[in-house]
């Protein structure tokens, strides 16, 4: 499943309110460089507690220029 693009627009990082990074393939998730956290993408829906969101792993989601 794919985010629309009209709520990547208005997404944030809930910590940081900086921006988020898109990744479609499985697992679908957003990442924040900025706090290195992971918020899971479940059945459509970003789940965007701070609580729930795991540690960003350079090796498993390396930077790249395409979101």
């Amino acid at each position: 499943m794919t985010l629309s693009p009209d709520l990547l627009d208005i997404l944030v990082c809930p910590k940081c309110k900086g921006a988020l990074e898109y990744r479609a393939h499985a697992p679908e998730v957003l990442l924040c460089r900025a706090d290195k956290l992971v918020y899971a993408v479940q059945d459509g829906i970003p789940v965007m507690l701070i609580d729930e969101a795991r540690t960003l792993s350079d090796a498993e989601f390396p930077h790249t220029s395409a979101s």
